[in-house]
């Protein structure tokens, strides 16, 4: 059978038939009482109870109002005044744990100096077979005593045999030790691919440190996760999501091979997660006409798969590089500690700016979503002006197109959102709040202390009546959702190297905002906010129930929140042990 033929097949064999309706006053599945309920609502309603039929909403309002849908088989939970929230969504996160189940873990919290990167690879080193393959992951030189990069002399004298990978947390730049630069043939004489940096010492040499489209001169060689692995990855994050109060992903950049897991798991019931997936979009106008082949078979958003479980959502572009390795395209030159300048280095685009802006009109004028990663103020105003552009051309509402990361915009950018938004349903930020946590020291070591207090700017996206979405782009950052709604309240970096808060708090947003961009308006990017994102009757009953209110704790406990039940469409995904269930009354 062809693939797109296969698509088709299974894309229609997962449809789900629409719901039986039943009478409003029919007996509920579900109750839940006496619970501090944080609707989300266009009022910011707060509710006592929930009742739930049929995997959605039935009811939502006071202990008597829900109570009234009990009936002779209905469970009833008595919440005993913890909080319930609609479920979390995180709408940037490379949605599979597989990686880290299989490689050097270097960003758990524990690795503070150089010396602490190499005893782990040094372990794993002892354990593997001469030539073998070591791979590790999340280590930042902004959490490191020494303040400067891993390189291949410091893994040589571990690894002199084995080729190593490490790749840094932000996924765009790592390094590599000798062995593995030999078998990719990386050496003095080898020149900086297109739209890649290979990292070079005063007399010219590779230090091992690959940055962008060189990343891929090592990894090209690394042996690839095998199929149980990457289905076991994404089992495990499903679960984990689960754990943390999370029911959503929009997941950037896949391609056949995962849209194949994901629709397999689906047919098994093991994806407890809804899925909006991107595809990898090109780098050229001919990639993006080749992929645009293998995509438009599929259903469109807000068409849907497994009932609403997994979305063929559109395409991820890319438009620069990174923050903090300094590679995303700037106006002025990037900074080095803070103070110091990076002369002559103000990023790059990652593909030539007018194949990109011809690809996102292709994929706008076929009625495809596009998201592009923008972190650069300079690649941020190319974004915008592109989708500007391409819907003057074609006035198109609904496409919802989004700007992944938009780090730090101009006044430009943020102009151009405010009116695509209002007049096209279009240019919404997709932004990461844990950026200026987990990666803060970094960020503004290399942003100065002047643009550093344009970083995630939610305050005047609220002014202006923007939208956006919250994420984690994990495993760039941990990925629980609870950090993002804590980091967009304090600003507040990891280490404080520059200061607890060198971002400022003029930018910060109060919790309500912040529990927004992770619940409705992420559900919106999702195309799913008709559904889901808010606790009210008619949407499906992806619910969290916290042991803390989150509108009322002290500030800096946001981040230590915790769930102790979550549901999707009203079925019970994650249960706390210590959370005891009242019998029905």
């Amino acid at each position: 059978m062809p693939r797109i033929v296969g698509w088709i097949a299974i894309a229609a064999a997962l449809v789900v038939a629409p719901r039986a309706q039943q009478p409003a006053d029919a007996p509920a599945d579900l109750v839940f009482v006496n619970g501090n309920v944080l609707t989300v609502d266009a009022a910011d309603s707060v509710a006592r109870g929930v009742a739930i039929r049929n995997g959605t909403i039935a009811a939502v309002g006071s202990v008597e109002r829900v109570r009234s849908l009990v009936g002779p088989a209905t469970r009833v939970i008595d919440l005993r005044g913890r909080t319930m929230t609609p479920g979390l969504i995180d709408s940037h996160v490379h949605f599979s744990e597989a990686a880290a189940m299989y490689t050097i873990d270097l960003g758990d919290g524990t690795v503070a100096t150089i010396a602490d990167v190499v005893r782990r690879v040094a372990d794993r080193v002892k354990r593997a077979k001469p030539g073998e393959w070591v791979e590790g992951a999340g280590w930042d030189e902004g959490k490191l005593a020494e303040r400067r990069y891993v390189t291949a002399a410091d893994l040589d004298a571990v690894a002199p045999d084995n080729p190593v990978w490490l790749e840094h947390t932000t996924g765009h730049y790592g390094v590599a030790n000798s062995a593995a630069l030999r078998l990719a043939g990386v050496e003095r004489e080898t020149k900086d691919p297109p739209a890649g940096t290979i990292d070079r010492d005063a007399r010219g040499n590779p230090t091992g440190v690959l940055k962008e489209s060189a990343v891929q001169l090592v990894t090209a060689k690394v042996p690839p996760l095998t199929r149980e692995q990457e289905k076991s990855g994404i089992r495990k994050i499903a679960a984990d999501f689960n754990r943390e109060g999370m029911t959503g992903a929009k997941d950037p950049g896949i391609g056949e091979a995962k849209w194949e897991l994901y629709q397999e798991l689906l047919r098994e019931g093991t994806l407890t997660v809804r899925v909006f997936a991107l595809w990898s979009g090109g780098r050229s106008v001919d990639a993006t006409r080749r992929l645009m082949t293998r995509i438009e078979p599929l259903p469109h958003p807000p068409a849907t798969i497994g009932d609403g479980r997994l979305i063929a959502g559109g395409v991820k572009m890319f438009m620069d590089g990174s923050g903090g390795a300094r590679t995303a395209w700037m106006y002025q030159d990037w900074n080095r500690n803070s103070t110091q300048t990076d002369a002559g280095n103000a990023g790059y685009p990652a593909m030539p700016p007018e194949e990109y802006r011809a690809s996102v009109r292709l994929l706008h004028d076929a009625g495809i979503h596009v998201s592009t990663h923008a972190i650069g103020d300079r690649a941020i105003d190319w974004v915008v002006d592109s989708y500007a552009q391409a819907l003057a051309a074609k006035p198109t509402k609904g496409l919802r197109h989004g700007i992944i990361h938009a780090n730090a915009p101009t006044d430009h950018a943020i102009d151009v959102m405010a009116r695509l938004q209002r007049e096209y349903d279009a240019g919404y930020p997709e932004s990461q709040a844990p950026f200026l946590w987990w990666l803060g020291d970094n960020y503004t070591a290399n942003l100065g202390p002047e643009r550093s207090q344009r970083l995630k700017p939610f305050r005047t996206y609220v002014q202006r009546g923007i939208h956006w979405a919250g994420g984690s782009d994990y495993n760039v950052t941990p990925f629980p959702a609870r950090y993002g709604l804590w980091a967009s309240v304090t600003r507040k970096t990891l280490n404080a190297t520059y200061g607890a808060q060198p971002f400022g708090t003029r930018e910060s947003v109060d919790i309500k905002t912040a529990l927004r961009a992770q619940t409705i308006w992420a559900a919106h990017q999702m195309f799913l906010d008709g559904r889901i994102g808010s606790i009210e009757a008619g949407k499906d009953a992806d619910l969290a129930v916290w042991d803390q209110d989150m509108y009322t704790v002290p500030t800096d406990q946001l981040k230590d929140l915790k769930c102790v039940m979550t549901l999707l469409r009203g079925a019970v995904v994650y249960r706390d042990p210590s959370f005891e269930r009242a019998s029905a009354f």
